[in-house]
């Protein structure tokens, strides 16, 4: 299952080349160009298929970004524990006792705190600081690592992609870290297997996590006419004491998104997406506003400004080592978004 590869795949921002060579593999087949730009991104182009209904095909660029949060060794004390900085946004009371591997050699690795049997009595409660925490790789002294871990060296959680078929209503889920956004790269490569009116731009980002970069060089590269972004988005539907409206909730569909922190997605879009759901019975939902960005929030932003929507996949446990995700969700979101492209044409873009 190529969701599962990915999961497992090494590419925290900035080193996603595992990533994009299980990719590279699965579009070369699938596209008529195949390209890696300077800043790594993989860009497939997909030329049109069908015959533009009013001349030169539209430029539809559809991004999915590569790069998982995680870690950057930032020193090595004498005793041969790592000292590590967050990369990408993680709350550091997720990575307690969490397994990961650790550069070019995947060294395994704990993620180790001060034992609560040593705590004074203020500490159990208090916030989790990053400054407190160190990796353990089993190394008796910094001379153990010479030359096999270095400042600089980035970290992965290490976890087993799995299927959970647990749920007695039938409804299958799976767990894996970095399905943020592993998901939206699978659902992309299954994107490029349609054929189209317009000339699809299938780009798979690098360094979203950490500003949205890959999107920003891709975008300026391509002058696409349209984009959409397909993403793997936060829900909030664990039990709560008071009942408060979710950002999404597993299991209701593809979560659209009105606006965020770094976009108002276009409403001639939304639209699109809306009225295609509902054509083909596709149970959708809003993503709630103001919360996250995605590489949309660079992409509109570039050259005359491009027209971009958002689609998301919702999951459970967002940048953490075990995200959850529903294969439902997952599988009603390509249903949505390749319908949306096959009814895409110019006079979706008229103000």
């Amino acid at each position: 299952m190529l969701l599962g590869e990915l999961s497992e795949a090494f590419g925290v921002s900035g080193q996603e080349q595992e990533v994009r060579d299980l990719l590279y593999h699965a579009v070369k087949d699938l596209a008529d160009e195949i390209s890696v730009d300077t800043i790594g991104n993989l860009i497939a182009c997909r030329k049109a298929r069908q015959s533009a209904p009013h001349g030169e095909p539209l430029r539809v660029m559809v991004a999915a970004h590569m790069d998982e949060v995680g870690f950057m060794v930032t020193g090595i004390d004498n005793g041969g524990m790592l000292r590590f900085a967050p990369v990408g946004g993680i709350d550091a009371r997720v990575v307690l006792d969490k397994q990961v591997v650790v550069g070019r050699e995947r060294m395994p690795g704990v993620i180790g705190s001060k034992p609560i049997h040593l705590q004074d009595r203020d500490e159990p409660g208090a916030p989790v600081k990053f400054e407190n925490l160190a990796i353990d790789v089993g190394a008796g002294s910094k001379d153990d690592l010479e030359g096999r871990v270095s400042v600089g060296d980035v970290v992965a959680f290490k976890m087993r992609f799995c299927v959970l078929d647990t749920n007695p209503s039938g409804l299958r889920a799976v767990m894996g870290k970095a399905l943020d956004d592993r998901a939206g790269c699978a659902l992309l490569v299954e994107l490029l297997k349609t054929d189209y009116a317009f000339d699809l731009y299938a780009v798979f980002t690098v360094q979203e996590e950490v500003g949205l970069r890959g999107a920003r060089v891709a975008a300026f590269a391509i002058k696409p006419d349209v984009a959409f972004v397909l993403e793997t988005t936060i829900c909030d539907d664990l039990p709560k004491k008071v009942d408060t409206t979710n950002v999404t909730r597993v299991g209701d569909g593809p979560a659209i998104t009105i606006r965020d922190r770094t976009v108002v997605a276009d409403q001639r879009l939304v639209r699109l997406l809306v009225d295609t759901a509902e054509q083909e019975g596709i149970a959708y939902q809003f993503k709630s506003p103001e919360t996250g960005g995605t590489d949309a929030g660079a992409i509109h932003l570039v050259q005359d400004g491009v027209p971009s929507a958002v689609v998301s996949t919702p999951c459970r446990n967002l940048h953490s080592m075990a995200n959850l995700m529903s294969l439902a969700d997952y599988d009603e979101t390509l249903r949505l978004i390749r319908a949306t492209l096959l009814r895409l044409g110019p006079e979706d873009l008229r103000r």
